[in-house]
């Protein structure tokens, strides 16, 4: 990992957005994303996990967790305005999915259904129409998708071609495959790639989990393993995919670099850090990049 990648000079800060309307609830698992529509720019949240609500909760059940309902929030940070929308086309909610967006549609990508405990290969795509009185939603399924959750999308080439990589594809196996995402004006396309060479550790782990890094890098982290296990240990993989030859043919090379735990300083609780950018890039993105989060998030938290 390149040492310019943390500068410790930056101070992050998180400002809180007072909504008015219909804001959700909170929630984890969930993603947002932004679409531009008619000059006007909106946050799109869907999908997350939540304690079951007071009145549902019994003694057995007290710390469980549902999928929140199938509604999707729109955002005006501008104006601090939120509304939900309920679309007849999402029946289920589903977390730990990818969101893919490009100008006034998202793509919504795998995903697990607590209700039915599954993860569908379906692929939703969901047109956001700002219109100056209220906005327009229209939804259409596919059946192509991915059967993935808990996946990292790093993007690569063009502002809207990306690499999926990591997750899962069961409770117990480790998705292994990477597959190249682009985004145009037909809509979207999907092309299986060759992986990287996993090293052993990474294939044998039970979990893993990371983050996009930008210009087709992610960093994946695997927890140490051993007898005993040493205490909050984990090894950490830069994963890197450039293209080679014309752009039109984005065949990727793939690469990862160990970064060894031991020769690691570690971090003071009090230093503020900030990862992957300079200063100047501080600014809201609109990538579409979503959260990952690691696969045991998705167990019922009964402690």
């Amino acid at each position: 990992v390149e040492s310019r990648g943390c500068n410790r000079k930056v101070i992050l800060r998180c400002q809180e957005k007072e909504l008015v309307g219909e804001p959700p609830g909170p929630r984890y698992g969930h993603t947002i994303s932004v679409v531009h529509s008619r000059g006007k720019t909106a946050c799109v949240l869907f999908g997350g996990r939540s304690y079951r609500p007071p009145a549902e909760r019994t003694t057995e059940n007290w710390n469980s967790v549902v999928d929140c309902p199938p509604q999707v929030y729109l955002i005006d940070l501008e104006f601090g305005c939120c509304s939900a929308h309920t679309l007849p086309e999402l029946t289920d909610g589903q977390s730990f999915h990818l969101a893919l967006a490009r100008e006034d549609c998202v793509y919504f990508l795998g995903g697990h259904i607590l209700s039915t405990d599954c993860r569908p290969s379906r692929l939703f795509r969901l047109r956001v129409e700002l219109l100056l009185g209220s906005p327009v939603l229209s939804c259409d399924i596919f059946n192509n998708g991915l059967s993935i959750t808990s996946a990292i999308a790093t993007s690569i080439g063009s502002a809207h071609e990306y690499m999926i990589l990591g997750g899962y594809q069961s409770d117990s196996q480790k998705r292994m495959q990477c597959t190249y995402v682009t985004l145009d004006d037909a809509g979207i396309r999907m092309e299986p790639r060759e992986p990287p060479q996993w090293s052993s550790e990474i294939s044998q782990s039970r979990t893993w989990f990371g983050g996009s890094m930008e210009k087709g890098n992610a960093l994946i982290a695997i927890p140490s393993e051993g007898n005993p296990a040493p205490q909050d240990a984990h090894y950490f993989y830069h994963v890197s995919f450039q293209q080679e030859g014309d752009a039109e043919d984005p065949t990727q090379t793939c690469s990862q670099e160990s970064t060894d735990f031991e020769d690691s300083a570690p971090l003071e609780d009090s230093e503020e850090l900030y990862f992957g950018r300079d200063p100047n890039e501080m600014e809201f993105s609109s990538d579409g990049e979503g959260d990952t989060y690691n696969e045991e998030d998705e167990e019922d938290e009964s402690q």
